[in-house]
């Protein structure tokens, strides 16, 4: 007859549990000490690490194998959590471990950024590492929350698509059963034609971009957090959507993650009960750039995110009315005070901690305005019939914004390049592991 399988104890939970009684661990060894009468060894497990303490005669198996451990709950204030699993009989769960490329026990990850991701699914297990992924992981909890208490429906997408959604100049092309399609650069038709069947939509998934940018906030595939909703007024409506969501996503870390917010020391925003908003123009002249600049620059933006918090004390700043000419063909025109300029546009960027975190507005949403949109831009309507059909069969008026989620944690936790924060990213130069 199978013996039972003892249950297992998390390392989190040692100090609830009654001294003297038999636990039982399983997890990695994260770090060995050998004294001359005594011995140590860290086992890590999902929760936590634990302190096992053997004799200096026990073999102990090397870094980063798995391992069960059955002992004795013992009380020792100097152990973590002040309790240490004292005469314990260890076996393995795996082959005795190699040496790992960087040392997982030290408190950082000391490892140059291309070793850490060519060994990314050894650097996850460093417990500083971890926690910016449990940032994510509890970002994307609490914007679906957030979404589902106002009514939203989640979607899914295709992600082979046969148009471009932007533009196509940064597409990957691919071969479909002998025909061209495309990666999907976004949910954007997608998500506006679900907005005539279920008024709110929201979607979590990859986007791919054939970036040519080898720089720290770029990549060729991220996590987009989209959303598209319907019967509104203007890009403001949006906005207060989007604030909505981000208080949602911040408190879901609160709750979800303290304990990566202490071990990575991060400060999360406060968001503020109205985002702070400048036009376009306006902030063009507050960092000195020319009157006919079409775009903020990454240094605008840094000026700017310096002049929200010194103005207004908020890590956020929404730039609305961006020239036509930088929006796409669906973008609803500026219906705002007259301002210099322009044409000016519906809608916004949302800057976080000076770098341009979302991208959002209102949508053209008649069936002639896109005719007339194309036909502005010298484009033909042909490769957009299938989006266009739903038009045709009336459509409310609607907008969205995206969120890029690896950029809004490596904001939170001030990492240096964007790749710090993404599993496993890809972009000009990367496409494993």
């Amino acid at each position: 007859m199978r013996s039972a399988t003892p249950s297992r104890t998390l390392a989190a939970a040692l100090p609830t549990v009654v001294d003297g009684s038999t636990v039982t661990l399983q997890g990695h060894v994260h770090r060995r000490r050998e004294l001359a009468s005594v011995s140590f060894l860290v086992l890590r497990d999902r929760s936590g690490l634990a302190q096992v303490v053997t004799a200096p005669s026990m073999v102990l198996p090397p870094e980063e194998t798995v391992v069960s451990v059955t002992g004795i709950a013992t009380m020792n204030s100097k152990a973590p959590g002040g309790v240490e699993v004292t005469e314990p009989e260890i076996s393995l769960l795996s082959e005795p471990a190699d040496t790992p490329p960087f040392e997982l026990w030290r408190p950082s990850l000391a490892a140059a950024l291309p070793t850490a991701l060519d060994y990314a699914a050894v650097a996850w297990r460093h417990p500083a590492q971890r926690a910016r992924w449990e940032i994510a992981a509890a970002s994307t909890a609490g914007f679906r929350q957030s979404l589902n208490v106002q009514g939203f429906t989640e979607i899914q997408s295709p992600k082979l698509v046969e148009t471009a959604t932007e533009s196509g100049s940064n597409v990957f092309m691919v071969d479909y059963f002998g025909r061209p399609a495309y990666l999907a650069q976004s949910p954007q038709f997608y998500k506006q034609q679900l907005v005539g069947a279920f008024e709110r939509v929201y979607e979590v998934g990859p986007v791919f971009r054939a970036e040519p940018h080898d720089t720290v906030r770029h990549l060729a595939e991220y996590v987009s957090l989209d959303v598209e909703l319907g019967f509104i007024a203007d890009h403001r409506d949006v906005l207060a959507v989007l604030r909505t969501v981000l208080v949602g996503m911040t408190e879901a870390i609160k709750i979800s993650a303290p304990e990566a917010i202490e071990r990575l020391g991060i400060t999360l925003p406060v968001i503020e009960e109205e985002i702070p908003v400048v036009h376009f123009a306006e902030a063009l002249r507050l960092v000195g750039a020319p009157d006919d600049e079409p775009d903020l620059a990454p240094e605008h933006e840094r000026r700017l995110g310096e002049w929200a918090r010194r103005t207004h004390g908020s890590d956020l700043l929404a730039v609305e009315g961006y020239p036509a000419v930088k929006r796409p063909f669906y973008t609803h025109p500026w219906t705002g005070a007259e301002v210099p300029g322009g044409p000016w546009t519906n809608s916004f960027d949302l800057l976080f901690r000076g770098v341009e975190l979302v991208t959002g507005g209102q949508r053209l949403h008649r069936h002639s305005e896109y005719l007339a949109a194309l036909a502005v831009r010298g484009e033909s309507p042909e490769p957009y019939e299938s989006y266009l059909r739903a038009f045709a069969y009336g459509m409310p008026p609607h907008g969205g914004f995206a969120i890029g989620l690896e950029r809004w944690v490596a904001r939170l936790v001030e990492a240096a390049n964007i790749r710090e924060v993404t599993l496993f990213p890809r972009d000009l130069h990367r496409l494993a592991p």
